[in-house]
């Protein structure tokens, strides 16, 4: 029976206390040394003021406050006499636990609800409606807790605003599916397993989907999600059969293995195509053991949340957790991709592997990464020395890589394209890194994720791709082209297949000693030029972060078109909606900037002197000007900023504008 501090009612309160008759009644709530007994109107005053006012509610019921002898407080020792003093405390509903505090009490309320546990063990009233929320994404349906969005509170953790992490990373299996078959992929952190589900539902018998969980609960909710879309779960044994049959009636889609297990222990017992991690927080605490045993030409993609370290907020923990130095930036984004980028090489390098980065998105709120890796001592070696440290001017926003060199330098400013060590006191630059220097985007990879959204109708994914390629091929929008004929694309599949297994034939007949016979092989039949990642310009330039106070700006387009008559290559870029990639040095993009900019005063006098400096790159002809053959009251034009100004002889600096 529930306790009977526990009432729907005030008036179910006041019948234990027989308030009807007219005599003198004890509380029921209290002892007879806290309250003694009153008559009926004292006695419905200290009800309902001391025990219903202060009450906790949940699903129609009260918790009033107690202070009867079930919770003792630690005795008090005064010389010889011990003394117990009873506390006031209330009853939990649902597990029977006495808490103290009214706060605590909500808190403790709270957490049974997140867990799904909202069913009391005193009440016989109906069963509850069930606590499970079904969410369908991609037409793969799970059950998510209530509070499925708040993973401090609940086992499993699902986010909807990771929708499009999640659909890039089925885009990157499903072209690994166009080069082998059947592939054996690893969802590490399942939490309500959406993603395998999604992989299993679309690809079908091309896929061998393995999801893990250490938690037991999410491996519970991840085997009601596979019967919920009509999988057929894989026992771990011969003799664990139970609870893994689909209703009869019903056709299973597909198979999953569901396994419980540390996520670093999965990936040394077994050998994966496809890997993807994404715990809570950094991956660099599983990336040795995802390359450990990662078939030669898999793929391994992590999702990294911990966003406020990679993008400089926290710099201690970054470089705890990467062993790199970071400071904010206008590139902190890309910044970000490079750092974990890196870490990713490190721990393959370590294997005896090197990666092919594939993709490299930094967004709000995760930064993922898609690299393949590529057995053997000398792509481990390539890989490696990508790795470099970063120049940064704080004062122009200029940087440069530094160069490969071991030698100490003895001015390592003049790696620098600009002179602002030389006009500036103090020291102007810092260095940041280790950081990856190479690619971030392969274009051909890319673009046949392209067309396995169209393929699957994925609609949501198709404009980032589109900036995607484009800012691998550093080109405008204008310039795309999504056309990539299927001959090519079978090629590129079968050049992938004829080397992984040409690679294992030669080290299995030749030994591991044979290093020439394997690189040429490798040369033989290597990738479409298309496959290959295009070097497109390091790092990006914001335009706002560079404008000139007082003057307008062109719009983005057009200035992109403005870089590329001047000969360089540009491109927009997903790290920053007003940033800008390309090879120009930062002097002549700040030159090209201003050339095309007009001044915020149009029409009509403006009020007060408006001064014009040599960022202008006006006030140069306008001083040549009055030196040669301005006289009082003359209006001088600036052919190329459309710049008008009155001169005066009392001051020959450049007035009234418009």
């Amino acid at each position: 029976e529930k306790h009977i501090s526990i009432q729907r009612q005030l008036a179910d309160l006041e019948k234990l206390a027989d308030l009807n008759e007219a005599e003198k009644k004890p509380c029921p709530l209290c002892p007879e040394e806290k309250f003694k007994a009153c008559y009926n109107h004292k006695l419905h005053r200290h009800l309902q003021n001391l025990h219903w006012k202060i009450s906790v509610e949940f699903e129609g019921y009260r918790m009033c406050i107690c202070h009867l002898p079930c919770r003792l407080i630690k005795p008090n020792v005064v010389g010889d006499q011990t003394f117990s003093k009873m506390g006031a405390h209330y009853h939990c509903i649902i597990c029977s636990a006495t808490i103290t505090r009214r706060t605590d009490m909500i808190g403790h309320i709270n957490r049974h609800v997140n867990k799904g546990e909202t069913e009391s063990r005193f009440i016989t009233a109906p069963a509850p409606k069930s606590s499970h929320e079904v969410l369908k994404e991609s037409d793969a349906d799970v059950q998510v807790h209530p509070n499925y969005s708040t993973p401090q509170k609940t086992d499993s953790y699902f986010n909807p605003k990771m929708k499009l992490n999640r659909q890039l990373i089925f885009c990157a299996l499903a072209v690994l599916c166009e080069e082998r078959k059947p592939i054996e992929c690893l969802d590490a952190f399942g939490a309500t397993g959406i993603m395998g589900l999604q992989w299993a539902k679309h690809l079908r018998s091309s896929v061998k989907v393995t999801i893990n969980d250490c938690n037991e609960n999410s491996v519970m909710m991840i085997r009601e999600n596979c019967h919920l879309n009509k999988m057929k779960v894989i026992p771990k044994t011969k003799e664990d059969n139970t609870d893994e049959a689909i209703e009869d009636g019903e056709e299973n889609i597909g198979t999953i293995e569901v396994t419980k297990m540390d996520a670093n222990v999965i990936m040394h017992l077994r050998s994966f195509d496809f890997i993807h991690l994404d715990p809570f927080g950094t991956s660099v605490n599983y990336l040795d053991a995802a390359f450990r045993n990662v078939r030669n030409l898999g793929i391994v993609s992590l999702t990294s949340t911990d966003i406020s370290s990679l993008y400089a907020k926290a710099q201690h923990v970054a470089l705890r957790h990467y062993g790199c130095n970071i400071v904010r930036t206008e590139y902190y984004k890309e910044l970000a991709a490079r750092i974990v980028i890196a870490a990713v090489a490190r721990a393959a390098a370590r294997c005896n592997k090197g990666i092919e980065v594939l993709l490299a998105v930094a967004l709000e709120h995760f930064v993922l990464v898609v690299v393949r890796v590529l057995r053997g001592p000398s792509p481990a070696d390539d890989s490696a020395k990508k790795i470099k440290y970063l120049i940064h001017c704080q004062w122009c926003e200029e940087r440069v890589f530094q160069g490969g060199s071991n030698m100490v330098e003895e001015n390592p400013y003049q790696q620098l394209p600009c002179d602002c060590h030389g006009s500036m006191p103090g020291k102007t630059a810092v260095v940041l890194g280790p950081l990856w220097s190479g690619a971030l985007f392969n274009t051909g990879f890319l673009r046949r994720m392209l067309l396995e959204t169209v393929q699957y109708g994925l609609e949501e994914t198709q404009p980032l791709l589109k900036t995607l390629i484009c800012e691998a091929e550093c080109t405008t929008s204008k310039q795309f082209s999504i056309h990539v004929s299927a001959e090519e694309n079978k090629q590129v599949a079968i050049c992938l297949v004829v080397y992984s297994k040409l690679s294992g034939f030669i080290a299995l007949f030749c030994g591991p000693g044979k290093r020439k016979s394997n690189e040429a092989i490798r040369n033989a039949t290597k990738r479409p030029k298309f496959e290959n990642s295009s070097e497109h310009p390091a790092f990006y330039y914001n335009i706002h972060r560079h404008s000139i106070k007082g003057m307008n700006m062109p719009k983005l387009n057009k200035f992109l078109s403005y870089l590329s008559e001047a000969g360089y290559r540009v491109s927009r870029t997903h790290f920053d909606p007003m940033g800008v990639r390309t090879n120009a040095p930062l002097a002549q993009f700040k030159t090209i900037l201003v050339k095309y900019s007009t001044p915020t005063y149009t029409g009509g006098q403006a009020e007060g002197t408006v001064h014009l400096t040599e960022d202008l790159q006006v006030g140069d002809h306008f001083q040549a000007a009055v030196d040669d053959k301005a006289g009082d009251g003359e209006i001088l034009e600036d052919d190329r900023s459309g710049v008008t100004a009155t001169i005066t002889k009392d001051c020959s600096t450049p007035c009234a504008a418009d």
